[in-house]
């Protein structure tokens, strides 16, 4: 797996495929793929029907007189393997250069499992049910195959997961000073560190002072480099959209709300913030 991520020669079939995925007119559907009304992606949740029903058939496959149900469960896993793999095409088209490696062979070896299984569903439609058990087989060892690097993507490498979750661990109870009204510019947005968490702040044209933590959950992009747009701020590197008063997430690739802080001016003139309630 290691090795895998250090594949340099991915880069260049990567970069077109990124470029045709992006230019999808998916539109809204986009994030509904991703799994913003969902709070976390929604590739995951897809995958389970081809693999459930991919493996149900191999199960029915070793009982006889199980053929006819076990060829209709082929052909389920067929029709919706399309949908997870467009959820996790439009996931992969956001991710860094050494997840996005293992991401192309995870793909790949997805796509083949689906051709080994079609070459199934077709062995069984034409008789020849010897043929097609073995193919189904062949092609659930090669789903796995794809499942675990899957599952390196996600687990190791901490693709789709939420970047952010540990702010509310690391950051201590109560306020705390960042500063004087001053140091903060109407409409810009300002870094600031709390716990050695850091935050954007900004000050809206009503002189309220809006904080959320900096780094993006979707892959740490510094929000303070990124643009206040219609009290939101906007990821520079993904293009997620997170509103200001609330950490709302309004746009994706991101999935989660960005972690909030309370601010409070103090008698003295300092601006204190804390870690708000979810």
């Amino acid at each position: 797996m290691d090795a895998l991520e250090g594949q340099e020669w991915l880069d260049d079939p990567a970069a077109r495929i990124r470029k045709a995925v992006r230019a999808l007119p998916l539109g809204k559907g986009r994030d509904v793929l991703r799994g913003l009304w969902l709070g976390h992606p929604l590739h995951p949740v897809l995958v389970q029907m081809p693999i459930g029903a991919w493996s149900s058939a191999a199960f029915l496959d070793l009982f006889p007189g199980e053929s006819r149900a076990a060829r209709r469960l082929v052909a389920v896993g067929l029709a919706s393997a399309g949908p997870a793999a467009l959820a996790g095409w439009v996931d992969w088209a956001e991710q860094r250069p050494r997840q996005a490696r293992v991401g192309l062979v995870h793909a790949a070896a997805n796509i083949t499992a689906v051709a080994v299984y079609a070459g199934s569903l077709l062995a069984r439609a034409n008789g020849r049910p010897m043929l097609g058990r073995a193919l189904g087989f062949g092609g659930l060892s090669v789903a796995t195959v794809g499942g675990v690097l899957g599952g390196h993507l996600a687990y190791r490498q901490a693709a789709g997961v939420n970047h952010a979750e540990a702010v509310s661990v690391l950051v201590e109870p109560g306020w705390h000073r960042i500063g004087t009204v001053d140091d903060f510019p109407v409409g810009e947005p300002v870094r600031r560190t709390v716990d050695e968490v850091p935050l954007v702040v900004v000050r809206d044209e009503d002189g309220r002072l809006n904080a959320l933590a900096d780094r993006c959950n979707h892959m740490d992009g510094p929000l303070h480099e990124g643009k206040v747009i219609e009290g939101c701020i906007e990821c520079p590197w993904h293009g997620s959209l997170f509103r200001l008063e609330d950490g709302a997430n309004v746009q994706g690739p991101a999935t989660a709300p960005q972690p909030q802080f309370t601010c409070r001016g103090t008698s003295d003139g300092s601006v204190e913030v804390r870690l708000a309630q979810s």
